[in-house]
């Protein structure tokens, strides 16, 4: 193999899938990233097993060719080099690097011995939309998922199709948050609907990975394929069910608040400088039902309170909630108001923008007894 490709080319394609590569003792080649030519393209791809990142990048194909390196190994040296225009030549198991004024050889290994990257069967249906429209839906949930070796299912996003939409759901049980896609913004082949639990780690590479044009995923009983213009991430899928959230969702309130939001997080920030070890600040609505207050304790400290301005309508309340958790949700709205809905000290509350139903948050309120 002989390639000629420049400097920026050759950095992207590494960074793109240098998280992809995986750690383990018994098979070191995972370490390594694939350098293989293929369809006119120099295609570099990593693996943990669980997850497999592909990028092609251009270059002058002089020989066709194949071999594995240490990835880590490739990109320090890319990064360090101030040459722009980079050869790599390979001899048998060993790749020579070279500049203008430098030169490498980096010993590897055949692609016989590289993890094979599972490819979809069935590309016949998939699902396509804007990495823009992705990666909006994708951040309004990520911030919910904890990865748990207790309960698997819920340490992935749920993907929930209906033809009409496209439901994205997280939890990591204390709070939850589902974002609905309707088929305005997306292109589909499917005929049937499908329920897919796809791994935080996957989401995140998506995430960080995928950032323009169109993202089409392609889906098989066990793996999933998201495909962009020169990039792919394949990645198994969480076995299991997701929990059924619909029957904690709250339909109704016996609280509803609607509150300027950049207001109520000023007042989550700052009182939180009060609260303890589990995060916890109490919010009170008094029988005026005008403002509602944020109030936090520490007895090393001390404490602090801020009113807020409210409309609201329903009972007065005191219930104590992570400061964290409701500062994560608020930060997902754009709005100038939030809608914030409560039943109680123990039972789920809702946020969302009072005039958009395509997104909510759940959380729960921590007990204080």
């Amino acid at each position: 193999m002989k390639l000629v490709i420049l400097k920026n080319n050759l950095r992207e394609g590494l960074t793109a899938i240098d998280r992809a590569a995986g750690e383990h003792a018994n098979l070191p080649i995972l370490k390594n990233v694939l350098v293989k030519t293929a369809d006119n393209k120099i295609r570099l791809s990593a693996t943990n097993l669980e997850i497999a990142a592909s990028r092609s990048v251009s270059g002058k194909i002089v020989e066709e060719g194949s071999i594995t390196v240490p990835l880590a190994t490739l990109l320090t040296i890319v990064n360090n080099t101030a040459s722009e225009r980079i050869t790599l030549e390979t001899d048998q198991n060993t790749l020579f690097f070279k500049t203008d004024n430098y030169e490498a050889t980096i010993q590897g290994l055949p692609e016989e011995e590289f993890p094979i990257i599972p490819k979809i069967e069935n590309k016949k249906e998939y699902l396509s939309f804007s990495a823009d429209v992705l990666r909006d839906a994708v951040l309004k949930i990520l911030s919910t998922i904890q990865v748990s070796e207790i309960r698997p299912e819920i340490g992935g996003m749920l993907f929930d199709f209906e033809i009409t939409y496209l439901k994205f759901a997280g939890t990591d049980s204390f709070r939850l948050a589902e974002k609905t896609i309707t088929e305005t913004n997306f292109t589909s082949t499917f005929t049937r609907g499908f329920k897919v639990i796809v791994p935080l780690k996957t989401m995140q590479e998506v995430l960080r990975i995928m950032v323009k044009g169109e993202v089409t995923i392609f889906i098989d009983p066990n793996q999933i394929l998201f495909q962009g213009e020169d990039t792919e991430i394949i990645s198994r899928l969480i076995e299991g069910t997701y929990p059924e959230y619909d029957a904690i969702t709250p339909k109704s309130f016996e609280t509803e608040m609607t509150i300027e939001r950049e207001h109520l997080m000023n007042a989550v920030k700052l009182v939180s400088t009060f609260s303890g070890k589990v995060n916890e600040i109490k919010m009170k609505l008094h029988d005026g039902k005008k403002v509602l207050e944020v109030y936090s304790m520490n007895q090393a400290l001390g404490e602090n309170k801020y009113l807020v301005p409210v409309k609201a309508k329903g009972e007065s309340f005191e219930t104590a909630f992570n400061w964290r958790y409701v500062m994560e949700g608020l930060k997902n709205f754009e709005s100038a108001e939030v809608f914030f809905g409560v039943n109680g000290s123990h039972r789920a509350a809702l946020l969302k923008n009072p005039s958009d139903a395509s997104y909510f948050y759940i959380v729960m309120p921590i007990n204080m007894n």
